[in-house]
């Protein structure tokens, strides 16, 4: 199918679409130091995610996945650092962390800002008829479009402290850059946490596998590529301080050089999974044999407290930084090189990715991107956010049941 870049020019037969996304924000205070308050809220919120995805499963399966251990609790914020932050003027909290971009939905279609999130399943944006919505978001009017449908039934989630988005289910048309499902199911919320209301963003589109859908139905990207919106079920991102894109339907050649290095998906579970990664330090193996979630949707990378404390082990006069968060420090006069690997090419992260700035300004401490987490995803696997992805052009193919690396040009 061709896309129409402007009038009269037609997209040659491989060509997808691209959505630019702008610049995520970080976790590094304008001083330079580590902004410890919006780490450990990110880190809720990612475990919450996570716990989230598991009783999905389970909805949908009537069982846990293979290899589950147990549920995580549901996190809460630590009390004294929201005492703590509560003193700090709000001009220090910037945006939150994700990377967003347009979709429409509806006819005549309505724009909504949302997080493209490859470690979730559903898309949910705001109801017209939500209480708790912040004004200034996109709201989604079932009447005011000739191509929505109501289901039954309601969808609920937790994802932070508290912050969980309740409200019914609908089908509509979906386009997201040119790329349309329709009849495509979606949740449009009509309550949401104080917590979520202050975000930027209207909602979340996740492009993840179907198994983990909250609603039960195939995510949007699956629609589309059923639909034969897209000539390739595949998508990939840059993600970087500028330039960042999104690209459904494939790969946007103009962004990366060489081959494309594939990996299977390699379990059901409902992620972009990939086994038999190993991370190295300073050109070292120092933990190998375990399993990667590919996650979009996170901006730190975790994995299990011990192995992670053996990652940072390796490191010359690392230290634990705080035991609950999982954060480590190390000197920041010298960095280590920091890679992981699948059997293929070591793939870099480069300094300025592995660091969030120092511990306090003059420290010379500087705080790892790395944390040690219990996800409730046992003992081997790691969650590589975007700390990962910005230092590779990452594809997603539903296609080749794959995710592929490839270098930046």
């Amino acid at each position: 199918m061709h896309h129409s870049v402007s009038a009269g020019l037609q997209l040659p037969e491989d060509a997808g679409v691209r959505i630019q996304l702008p610049k995520r924000s970080s976790f590094t205070k304008q001083d330079g130091t580590f902004d410890h308050f919006k780490a450990v809220k990110h880190t809720t919120k990612i475990v919450n995610k996570y716990r989230q995805n598991l009783l999905n499963f389970q909805l949908n399966f009537g069982t846990f996945p293979p290899g589950f251990v147990s549920l995580p609790p549901l996190a809460a914020y630590p009390e004294e650092e929201l005492e703590k932050r509560q003193k700090e003027p709000l001009a220090d909290e910037e945006d939150d962390v994700e990377w967003a971009g347009n979709i429409k939905i509806g006819t005549p279609p309505k724009t909504f800002l949302i997080d493209f999130d490859t470690g979730s399943a559903d898309l949910w944006i705001p109801s017209s008829s939500c209480s708790h919505c912040a004004s200034s978001k996109s709201k989604y009017h079932n009447s005011a479009s000739s191509t929505g449908a109501k289901k039954s039934g309601t969808f609920e989630i937790r994802y932070a402290d508290g912050s969980n988005a309740t409200g019914p289910i609908y089908t509509d048309t979906v386009t997201v850059g040119g790329v349309k499902a329709t009849g495509q199911y979606f949740a449009a919320v009509t309550s949401e946490s104080p917590n979520f209301a202050q975000d930027p963003i209207d909602g979340v589109l996740g492009l993840a596998f179907p198994s983990i859908s909250r609603l039960r139905q195939n995510p949007f990207f699956v629609t589309a590529s059923a639909q034969k919106s897209v000539n390739d079920a595949a998508f990939a991102f840059k993600l970087a301080s500028n330039g960042s894109e999104l690209y459904l339907g494939g790969t946007d050649a103009s962004l990366y050089e060489g081959a494309v290095e594939y990996h299977n998906v390699s379990s059901t579970i409902g992620y972009w999974i990939i086994n038999g990664a190993s991370a190295e330090v300073n050109g070292k193996s120092v933990v190998s044999g375990f399993d990667t979630i590919i996650d979009s949707g996170t901006s730190i990378m975790y994995g299990p407290p011990a192995a992670v404390q053996a990652f940072y082990k390796a490191i010359p006069n690392s230290k634990l930084y705080d035991e609950s968060g999982g954060f480590y420090t190390f000197p920041c006069r010298n960095p280590p090189q920091v890679a992981f690997n699948w059997g293929g090419k070591s793939w870099t992260i480069s300094a300025e990715n592995f660091n969030f700035g120092e511990t306090e300004q003059g420290s010379g401490e500087c705080v790892g991107t790395l944390a040690g987490q219990d996800l409730g995803l046992g003992d081997n696997t790691w969650l590589l956010g975007d700390s990962f992805m910005k230092n590779v052009y990452s594809v997603f193919s539903f296609s080749k049941n794959a995710v592929g690396f490839a270098a930046l040009k």
